[in-house]
């Protein structure tokens, strides 16, 4: 699933991207640091299947857990995997947490 080189491609969504938006430049800064093979950007909700064909792993605001059901129905076909932030890392603005939970997803078959 990652891109061709190995990439694994997180996409962070909120209600309007503002507060994901800070989360993934956290994320960006630990990943650079321990030199992780990944991509983390953050759209607004309604965005979403904009980006769909280009990432492997959506995590979805914890005010948006209710949906991940449906949101899963939605890009089950690109092969997206698909979770809601853990809330108490979501908000410590705790990105490194969040980044291992991300790739623990893509791992899962």
């Amino acid at each position: 699933m990652a891109d061709e080189n190995g990439v694994v491609r997180i996409l962070l969504a909120c209600g309007i991207g503002a507060s994901t938006g800070f989360m993934a430049a956290n994320m960006r800064k630990i990943a650079k640091a321990k030199s992780m093979n990944v991509t983390v950007h953050a759209v607004s909700k309604s965005q979403i299947m904009e980006y769909v064909d280009k990432i492997d792993v959506l995590l979805l605001g914890p005010h948006f857990a209710a949906e991940v059901p449906s949101v899963r129905e939605q890009v089950k076909s690109h092969g997206v995997k698909v979770m809601a932030i853990d809330p108490d890392y979501y908000a410590a603005l705790d990105g490194e947490s969040i980044l291992e939970d991300a790739l623990d997803l893509y791992e899962e078959d």
